[in-house]
């Protein structure tokens, strides 16, 4: 049985395992990783290994993969990584897992700084990463803090300004909350739009040195090929388009370029080595295809990729609308939980104060009748004793026939009584406006008491529990020696090929709001920033500020 030997390759996002036999090819090894993430957009990535000598090279799909100079250990490891960048990749990205991809490495690109952009830029770019990680914001869960473990910003940009992470955290909170609503892939999308405007995205830089061996930098795009100064990898000083190339060679360490306008010289520039330069050819070759299938008719499989990834998006969006939709039914049920609920708080306190008033008005009708109960007591005692005095009178006129001494004794008494009498009658007129007073209270309370039963009648008979609709919703992922190598790039036909890149525009600038919003954070950032430690990046970037240049304006410059 063949001997196998254990492979480890590693996306941006996942770590891959695999078993090769002595025989696999680059291509048959590319075929499984590429299988096995689901990625049809192959032209556009490449693995990558760390040589015997520690140099970062592509793996060439058509030798074996042992064959080639990968750095022996056990198991052999790979990256699999965005060889060549699109133009635009709004237009040219079809699949979500290659938006995916080239989102996670141009972001890694950013962090580390390989890929310059400037600290407002960086926020703005945080915030779409914020969204596309998290979804939309949410008060109740992204509180204060919530980014304290992700990786927002480059550390240039927090070593340059005084501000705290949680004052970082605020400002690129501010933008997140306006993103609400934006899918995940939109929010990626978004942000690849963005930093494919800024000058070092998709540039491969070699080091090389001109005829005078003066030190220069080769950069290698989606564009063509340009020339930057040592200390300068933003502005290019001399660019090549890939439609004005009719050839480029090397012969050892040299390397020609060859403009179709035979008029203009060649430009000669020298690789520290021999594979350095095989390196420049094979991006050269690769870019120079992807430049030319872009301004060309789609193939049938790209058009076929494309009715799909629009068939899915559609599925997508239309899947979207029905969360959004189950989303503000939610939102508009919550909203009546919590109406009702405060609604629910007031009944219960009213509930609370009219059983207080019921008691209050049963104790004062307890009193009120209590009165009222002695002032009818009082009236029947008074009755009584009138009803004696009368008979104490018929008495006195029938005791004619009585001695004088007893006469005088009972009408004595029966005016003594008269008198008691009189003064108990004058009591109780002067009771008389308290009673009527007393029964008009109680009668009042009475009605009170009458209608504080019915409103906790009432009350008792509402429903305690609330109940609204609920919705559920899924929350919303070579060898060494001489060589000569002459390859053809363009025909005259070429020089003729649309060139739209001349006419773009920075993505920012057409969004008004969002440069504007830019402006704003540049200068408060400013504030708050210590120009010790401004790099020559920083200062290249303020330079190009007031030229008012920028990456597409310098390109039309040079060419």
């Amino acid at each position: 049985m063949p001997k196998t030997i254990n492979v480890r390759v590693t996306t941006m996002d996942a770590e891959l395992e695999f078993a090769i036999q002595s025989n696999t090819s680059g291509k048959q090894l590319f075929d499984q990783v590429v299988k096995t993430i689901g990625l049809r957009e192959i032209w556009f990535f490449g693995l990558q290994y760390t040589d015997s000598k520690g140099y970062s090279t592509w793996l060439k799909l058509n030798k074996k993969v042992l064959a080639q100079d990968v750095k022996k250990e056990t198991p052999l490891q790979f990256k699999f990584r965005a060889k060549f960048f699109p133009e635009d990749v709004s237009e040219e990205i079809i699949q979500e897992i290659t938006l995916r991809s080239f989102y996670l490495q141009v972001k890694d690109g950013i962090l580390s700084d390989e890929i310059y952009c400037p600290p407002e830029t960086s926020v703005l770019l945080a915030s779409y990463a914020i969204q596309a990680k998290y979804g939309d914001y949410n008060k109740s869960t992204h509180e204060t803090g919530f980014l304290a473990n992700d990786r927002l910003l480059p550390q240039r940009v927090f070593d340059q300004h005084k501000l705290s992470r949680e004052q970082w955290e605020e400002r690129i909170t501010n933008w997140f909350i306006e993103h609400k609503g934006m899918p995940r892939e939109d929010a990626m999308l978004e942000y690849l739009k963005i930093a494919q405007d800024l000058e070092m995205y998709g540039v491969n830089y070699f080091e090389i040195k001109n005829k005078k061996g003066s030190e220069l930098w080769l950069g290698v795009d989606a564009l063509g090929l340009n020339i930057y100064e040592k200390e300068d990898k933003m502005n290019p000083k001399i660019g090549f388009p890939w439609s004005e190339i009719r050839n480029i060679s090397f012969h050892d360490k040299k390397f020609c370029i060859k403009p179709i306008d035979k008029k203009a010289p060649d430009f000669i520039f020298y690789a520290p080595r021999l594979r350095v330069n095989k390196r420049i050819l094979a991006l050269c070759m690769g870019n120079h295809e992807l430049y030319l299938r872009r301004r060309k008719p789609d193939t049938i499989e790209v058009q076929q990729m494309k009715a799909q990834a629009r068939e899915e998006r559609m599925a997508k969006d239309q899947e979207r609308s029905r969360l959004n939709v189950e989303r503000n039914a939610r939102e508009k049920a919550e909203k009546e939980k919590a109406e009702l609920q405060s609604k629910l708080i007031l009944l219960e306190e009213e509930f609370r104060r009219l059983q207080e008033t019921l008691r209050d008005s049963q104790d004062h009708i307890a009193k009120l009748e209590t009165q009222f109960e002695e002032s009818e007591r009082q009236a029947r005692e008074l009755e009584e004793e009138r009803r004696i005095l009368e008979e104490k009178r018929k008495l006195a006129e029938e005791s004619a026939h009585l001695e004088k001494e007893e006469r005088e004794k009972l009408e004595r008494e029966a005016e003594e009584y008269q008198a008691a009498v009189f003064r108990k009658e004058a009591e109780m007129a002067l009771q008389a406006e308290e009673r009527q007073r007393l029964s008009v209270e109680l009668a009042e309370a009475k009605r009170k008491q009458e209608e504080a039963s019915t409103e906790l009648i009432k009350l008792s008979q509402q429903p305690r529990e609330l109940h609204y609709a609920e919705n559920d919703e899924d929350d919303d992922v070579t060898a060494n020696g001489s060589a000569r190598i002459d390859i053809e790039m363009s025909s005259d036909a070429d020089e003729f090929l649309p060139r739209p890149e001349e006419s773009r525009v920075m993505h920012l600038d057409k969004a008004n709001k969002i440069s504007a919003q830019l402006k704003t954070l540049s200068i408060e950032l400013a504030e708050a920033k210590d120009s010790a430690q401004e790099t020559k990046h920083d200062e290249i970037h303020k330079e190009n500020q007031r030229q008012g240049r920028d990456k597409y304006k310098t390109l039309r410059q040079i060419r």
